[in-house]
């Protein structure tokens, strides 16, 4: 098989939409509203995957969202239709992902059977309240705010919206564009305190001839020290894996 040219996830997800998934939804029900994007885990949404990324759950995937009561009605034979539907590769990569053992990952492989897709179809309540445990639609409280993982806030806030023929994914998203301005004062006096109780140890570890220990001290701090400046950018600090990417990306990064 030859590989094909890697192409941003985010670019592979839109085409496929635009080419694939929109007509059918079409032949399902003609006009039928609906908005289309790619949001949610994966390195394509944050913007960093690469050709690695395609070994397990990256390819041309998406969700879909519909009114709930259409959700309800449609919502099984979409699912069924895009399996029996779909190609079974789109610019050259598959569009069937298969079970590795690991729950709920999967990787691209062709088939000749029916489609085991990533076109997840689902109304934008449920989506946002499983994803992350509150609607953006009603009103966000304190407790949501606080309660919801900088990694998850980065992963409905990044990615990119196909199209909004419901006019409400647009706005959600918005509103969680960044913490209330309060909130945000409280979280970087947390940070800053994070990083003095631990300041000293530096120095500590080195008066006892404690190498190893300083500069493990050093490093959680150096860690701190870029969720900090992340805040500070009114960025949503991502985990582990890509906080140095994140932070390669603000203004203060090349000078520190």
């Amino acid at each position: 098989m030859i590989t094909p040219s890697f192409i941003p996830g985010l670019e592979l997800s839109r085409r496929f939409y635009l080419e694939v998934v929109r007509p059918l939804l079409d032949g399902v029900v003609p006009g039928m509203p609906h908005s289309a994007a790619r949001l949610g885990s994966g390195s394509e949404v944050l913007g960093f995957d690469t050709a690695r990324s395609a070994d397990h759950e990256w390819g041309p995937r998406l969700q879909v969202f519909l009114p709930q009561q259409d959700v309800t009605r449609h919502g099984t034979r979409i699912t069924a239709l895009l399996s029996e539907r779909l190609p079974k590769t789109f610019s050259g990569y598959p569009t069937h992902f298969a079970a590795t053992g690991e729950p709920g990952i999967g990787v691209m492989r062709t088939t000749d059977g029916p489609v085991h897709h990533r076109v997840e179809v689902t109304d934008l309540s449920t989506w946002f309240t499983a994803h992350l445990g509150f609607d953006p639609g009603e009103d966000i409280t304190l407790t949501d705010w606080l309660a919801a993982p900088t990694q998850r806030l980065a992963e409905v806030t990044a990615g990119a919206v196909f199209h909004d023929g419901l006019g409400h994914l647009v706005p959600a998203r918005a509103a969680l564009d960044w913490y209330p301005h309060d909130l945000w004062l409280y979280l970087l006096a947390c940070q800053w305190q994070r990083i003095s109780q631990e300041e000293a140890f530096v120095g500590r570890c080195g008066e006892v001839g404690d190498e190893l220990g300083s500069s493990v001290v050093a490093a959680r701090l150096v860690r701190d020290l870029m969720r900090l400046c992340l805040l500070m950018d009114r960025r949503y600090p991502p985990y582990s894996k890509w906080i140095g990417s994140a932070f390669a990306r603000t203004p203060q990064a090349p000078t520190l």
